[in-house]
């Protein structure tokens, strides 16, 4: 059986829950929570499981590890290729990717860059990982300020389209999603002039596996 090492309040084990979810594969695969709040993932136990100590992690049948959202769900993607999220032909595969990418640099990161570098809880833990950062105020301040961006850049691009890849729904919807959930603890709210992310919003909000 597969085997998920999950975080049920961190932002990219979700990523990875709602592409399982969308696999329709939430029963076939074993979850085991890892507490991050009582630092579990810098226990020596946990370090023999992952060296990189962070969640996600998916563990094969077969006993191979990934350690990245993108690892999972590409492997999931490849073992389980229906319903498709990565794109069907060549172009739509492609679009998906520089949508994925956009979505995590812009957005995601964004959003990490101001919560680790200001949140009392992660004092000396700016960064992910097995060793300690010092927070940054200043990295803190300069990701808000991404993060208006990103509403901005991701309403634009879904002028005319239904989902940010196009026409399907992708992983690069998830990862805006939970990009847009991670930026309610800095207490954003999106634009009220961004109606082409808020329809997009409601649209995504309306699927199970949001829920997850």
């Amino acid at each position: 059986m597969i085997i998920f090492y999950d975080c049920t309040t961190a932002p990219s084990p979700r990523q990875v829950r709602m592409f399982i979810a969308e696999k329709g594969l939430t029963n076939s695969i074993k979850n085991i929570e890892v507490n991050l709040r009582d630092a579990e993932q810098l226990s020596p136990e946990f370090k023999n499981i992952n060296p990189y100590c962070t969640v996600p992690v998916l563990e094969t049948e077969t006993g191979e590890r990934f350690f990245s959202t993108a690892g999972c769900c590409r492997y999931l993607e490849d073992a389980y290729p229906n319903p498709p999220l990565m794109g069907v032909d060549k172009e739509e595969k492609a679009m998906v990717a520089d949508m994925q990418w956009r979505m995590e640099i812009d957005g995601f990161l964004a959003v990490g860059e101001s919560l680790r570098n200001s949140a009392p809880g992660l004092k000396n833990r700016a960064l992910t990982g097995p060793d300690n950062y010092e927070q940054i105020p200043e990295l803190a301040d300069r990701g808000r300020e991404r993060v208006k961006r990103f509403f901005t850049v991701v309403n634009k691009i879904l002028d005319d389209r239904t989902y940010i890849a196009g026409k399907n729904f992708s992983i690069a919807d998830i990862t805006a999603f939970c990009t847009i959930s991670f930026a309610d603890r800095l207490k954003f709210e999106i634009p009220e002039e961004a109606t082409n992310l808020r329809r997009w919003l409601e649209n995504i909000n309306s699927r199970p596996s949001t829920l997850v």
